[in-house]
């Protein structure tokens, strides 16, 4: 069965500020802000929470199908994925455009500031989950992407009746708050940061149990202090796994949710598919660019059992590679 990734594919412009913005933003101010942030240093890499989600699975040994657009300039990054084991079939070339742009800078606290071009990928909406056996199908996540296209992609799923998981995250402020409820209401999980449920929260004005009450699972990732996971009976608290080099955060929710999933599609407990997602996190935390680490299936199990000791459950990567099955349930689950 196939995991479906839905999401951007981007070039990542990172710079580092050798400083911290804060000393440089006056807040009684803020309606009039205006800086400029001088950095040391730039390197482009190839991102996207599409292309970084897939290039995760792939490390987990998962073949997932991803949907996306990249430009002219994008041959060479699907050529990349294509030969780790991603399935590039439903990526869409478009000739006349370049492939999206992410520009971040990060300070000394990572903190960051961030601007996106949109691109080859205001063309994703162009591109349907009809055109790929949707009975094939046993997860999909709906990633950050062109705003019409996540609105599109989540019908989809609902008419079709593909179990999905619902990540608007960095494009919560580019949808309305219908749009943000209708993607919610038909999700198996929704994932995101501790800051953008608030802003979920404040732009639905829906409180955390109207919003839980919507959807089978609530996972929200807190940095540093971990993730919870929320099932209709139980909330599982997930520690975050200490990194042996912090280098750059950019990607790190990206590679959580790929471990996330992996977790789900062999039926594991969601505290086992947590910790898969903060150890899969560590590994981007660990390496400039969102799609420089690299792991074995044996090596990260290997990790999983030093940070969280027992890891026979994780056998079920080595023995079936690939075989996607979203066995578990709520009730499954407790």
């Amino acid at each position: 069965m196939t995991i479906v990734v839905t999401g951007s594919m981007a070039y990542d412009y990172i710079m580092s500020f050798p400083g911290r913005f804060a000393d440089h933003i006056l807040p009684d101010q803020i309606e009039i802000l205006s800086v400029s942030f001088l950095v040391d240093s730039m390197r482009r890499e190839s991102g996207g929470c599409g292309g970084n989600i897939a290039h995760n699975l792939a490390l987990l040994g998962q073949r997932p199908l991803l949907m996306a657009t990249v430009g002219q300039d994008g041959s060479e990054y699907v050529a990349r994925l294509r030969e780790q084991g991603v399935d590039t079939s439903g990526v869409l070339h478009v000739p006349d455009e370049f492939t999206a742009s992410f520009f971040v800078s990060t300070d000394l606290d990572n903190n960051q500031i961030a601007s996106f071009y949109t691109g080859a990928m205001s063309k994703a909406s162009q591109l349907s989950f009809e055109d790929h056996s949707p009975e094939s199908i046993e997860i999909a996540i709906i990633s950050p992407n062109d705003p019409e296209a996540m609105v599109k992609y989540a019908r989809e799923c609902q008419g079709m009746d593909i179990p999905y998981i619902y990540d608007p995250s960095q494009q919560i402020p580019r949808l309305t708050s219908e749009q943000l409820a209708d993607g919610i209401r038909g999700a198996k999980v929704l994932i995101v940061n501790d800051y953008e449920f608030g802003m979920i929260r404040k732009q639905t004005g829906l409180g955390e149990s109207g919003i839980k009450g919507m959807v089978e699972v609530l996972v929200i990732t807190c940095g540093e202090q971990g993730s919870t996971i929320k099932t209709g009976r139980e909330t599982h608290a997930i520690p975050s796994v200490p990194p042996r080099r912090l280098a750059d955060p950019t990607g790190v929710g990206d590679a959580y949710r790929a471990g996330l999933i992996t977790g789900m599609c062999y039926g594991l407990p969601w505290e086992t598919a947590g910790r898969m997602g903060s150890l899969a996190a560590t590994y981007a935390l660990e390496e400039h660019g969102t799609q420089r680490h690299h792991f074995t299936v044996d090596g990260f199990i290997q990790r999983y059992d030093e940070c969280f000791g027992d890891s026979s459950a994780l056998e079920v990567l080595r023995r079936d590679k690939g075989s996607c099955r979203v066995e578990h349930s709520d009730k499954e689950q407790q």
